[in-house]
């Protein structure tokens, strides 16, 4: 009996050890704690991006992923948007983060989730809840 319950307890550890990941993919947990933050990777010259006006901008999102590369996990969308900053048109932390940009600009914002979809998540299960993300955004244009 004690080897079956070796053998069970072993099972046990080896389905936990694997649903835990380790290959780069896997999303951050609440319990992450990563903090919203924005760094410029080119800094435009153009007009600048404030509350009110107008923006258009390129993307592309990653679920945060502990381990990969710039903690870039699976990628769940990129494109193009327009929307008045500071409107509450689009989640909390690109209100925030594109505050400031240029024109011609580059910024990475990586997002908790109170400032993005909380628990809830979004697009039917491709944001889990919960979710980190990370941005990459060009401003295009502000009017």
């Amino acid at each position: 009996m004690s080897r079956l319950i070796r053998l069970a307890a072993l099972l046990l550890v080896a389905v936990t050890a694997s649903a835990c990941g380790g290959d780069g993919d896997t999303p951050t947990s609440p319990s992450a704690n990563v903090p919203f933050t924005q760094t410029d990777l080119r800094v435009g010259t153009g007009a600048e991006a404030t509350n009110g006006r107008r923006v258009n901008v390129n993307y592309v999102g990653w679920l945060y992923a502990t381990g990969s590369t710039d903690n870039k996990g699976k990628q769940f969308d990129l494109g193009s948007i327009g929307f008045t900053l500071g409107g509450g048109q689009v989640i909390t932390g690109w209100d925030r983060g594109i505050v400031g940009m240029r024109v011609g600009g580059q910024r990475r914002l990586i997002i908790p989730p109170d400032l993005a979809y909380g628990s809830a998540g979004a697009g039917n299960g491709v944001i889990p809840g919960n979710s980190t993300l990370i941005f990459d955004v060009e401003l295009v244009s502000v009017q």
